[in-house]
């Protein structure tokens, strides 16, 4: 069979539509993915015993298992278990929130830590309470050492999308898939999807150098 690069024109507006998806799923998956994340690290490193617990249960029931179960479990067994039913879509994003949180919140709780307990010291002498030293002290140069390890997950929850196929949701590598099916053009088509997954994870890298270069981090 000749390679025709012309089907991928073809076939391009069905991909955007599919690169759509992924983009749509990725960033509303990482807003809440950063919540649930910033919370849980701060549960990790302020936390007393109790609250330290719970997310220390959290982050390593879902560090330790693929996000692939994890999406299945939400969709086939949740309505089981507790009578819940979530559409794919729905089940696709609370899959990157809670599996990108696990992560998030190790990178947020070691950021945290890596802050001089000086500084802590220092605005409490002051007599600040300590949501007012986490915030306006230890939070802007933790949030510096955040950037390159967020910028990391954030990269690799975007291609962890595709493995949302196994649900039916129409992101890109289902989307390529089915066309595939459709005329067996496996070369042209697998390219293309490769391509604008190259993209989308160049434009987010760009994107994160340049707020690495204005926050200057050292």
């Amino acid at each position: 069979m000749e390679i025709d690069w012309s089907v991928v024109i073809t076939y391009m507006p069905q991909l955007l539509q599919g690169a759509k998806t992924t983009i749509y799923i990725t960033i509303l998956g990482l807003v809440g993915g950063l919540v649930l994340g910033s919370i849980a690290g701060l549960m990790r490193a302020y936390g007393g015993r109790i609250l330290n617990a719970i997310a220390f249960v959290y982050i390593e029931l879902i560090r330790g298992t693929p996000i692939v179960v994890q999406v299945m479990f939400l969709y086939f067994a949740l309505p089981v278990l507790a009578d819940i039913r979530i559409d794919p879509m729905g089940a696709a994003v609370l899959s990157i929130v809670v599996n990108a949180g696990a992560y998030i919140a190790e990178i947020v709780r070691g950021a945290f830590l890596s802050i001089g307990k000086g500084l802590s010291e220092a605005g409490l002498a002051l007599g600040l309470p300590r949501w007012k030293v986490l915030v306006y002290i230890v939070g802007p140069l933790a949030f510096r050492r955040l950037i390159p390890p967020l910028g990391n997950q954030f990269i690799v929850s975007l291609k962890d999308t595709s493995l949302f196929i196994v649900i039916g949701v129409a992101e890109l590598t289902r989307t390529g898939q089915e066309i595939m099916a459709s005329n067996f053009r496996a070369v042209e088509i697998w390219t293309a999807v490769a391509v604008l997954y190259l993209i989308m994870t160049g434009a987010l890298t760009l994107l994160l150098r340049v707020v690495e270069k204005r926050m200057k981090i050292l």
